[in-house]
């Protein structure tokens, strides 16, 4: 009975991985810029592999003039348009038909003064107003960060699996900081081209951080006083993952330092939020009678999802 509990545990983790996978961050882009007789020409950029049709981008008060149908390049549908706007489009909505809950959209506005105005939408908040006062700082990429980490379910899977073999409250505090500073410096390595690594690669050597947490969890081997030797070290492989990500969704060259930085800090944030919840969950097991398989189930789920995500990233090498 017990093993057919393992099967079917196993077979449960596969079961959903392909919806898993549709749950990757990969946001649209629209990008516009200023001409000097107050048009505006610029790119819509539709990830390729969301499912149904390109949303729908309707301006307030703009004429459009033309929209080229899209062609594929890279991951994205990409279309040419130009618009009027009157004297501005500050001040006027964009909005956006047709998100759904995992393609939001990235609204950059690159005005002939220089300054550029960037915001976020998504499926519940589908109408941007550009504001009058265009504000340096890159707040979009902010919120990015929060999405990426909460839809990163391998990087979400891994700080789940870390809070299996640390031991105290001082030692989580040093492994969680640890793996913050170490993904830190090398998606800032990687973004500013130090540093580059393919991103396949990248992504095989994250799965198979995966399958070594899982059997750590698995002997139910507790570090007691350099846990964070582990999670610095697979931090620096997370953290080209993070820069994948960013390179994939484009970094705003006039401000890139502020776009890593509001990115790293959403980062965190949404690190923040899962930790608590992810300790009330173990908490909660510990206290039931899973107890004493809490650990072989939890390393059955990670290493499952890891073996899986290493083979196919290998296979699309």
């Amino acid at each position: 009975m017990l093993n057919l509990i393992k099967v079917t545990s196993i077979s449960l983790s596969f079961l959903f991985l392909g919806n898993l996978f549709g749950h990757e961050m990969n946001p649209a882009r629209l990008l516009l810029e200023e001409q000097d007789d107050s048009s505006y020409k610029g790119n819509w950029m539709f990830p390729s592999n969301a499912v149904g049709l390109p949303a729908e981008i309707i301006f307030s008060d703009c004429d459009e003039e033309k929209r080229n149908l899209p062609k594929i390049e890279g991951k994205y549908l990409v279309s040419e348009l130009s618009m009027t706007c009157g004297d501005s489009i500050k001040g006027k909505e964009i909005s956006l038909k047709g998100l759904s809950r995992i393609t939001d959209a990235l609204i950059s506005v690159t005005f002939k003064d220089g300054t550029k105005f960037e915001g976020l939408a998504t499926v519940n908040n589908a109408t941007i107003i550009v504001p009058e006062q265009v504000s340096i700082y890159p707040i979009g990429y902010f919120w990015l960060g929060v999405e990426h980490l909460l839809s990163g379910i391998d990087h979400m899977l891994f700080v789940f699996g870390l809070l299996f073999i640390v031991s105290g409250a001082a030692n989580l505090f040093k492994t969680i900081t640890a793996f913050t500073i170490a993904h830190s410096i090398t998606l800032g390595l990687s973004v500013l081209e130090f540093i580059n690594m393919p991103q396949a690669s990248t992504e095989a050597f994250i799965a198979l951080t995966l399958i070594y947490l899982a059997l750590e969890v698995s002997e139910k081997h507790k570090y007691e006083s350099t846990p964070w030797l582990v999670a610095f070290g697979f931090g620096l492989l997370h953290g080209l993952g993070f820069a994948g990500a960013l390179n994939d969704i484009g970094v705003n060259n006039d401000a890139l330092l502020f776009s890593l930085l509001f990115f790293n800090i959403g980062i965190e944030v949404g690190q923040l939020l899962v930790l608590p919840l992810f300790g009330i969950i173990i908490w909660l097991l510990t206290r039931s009678l899973f107890n004493n398989t809490i650990h072989q189930y939890a390393s059955y789920l990670i290493g499952g999802l890891g073996s899986f995500w290493l083979i196919e990233r290998v296979l699309a090498l």
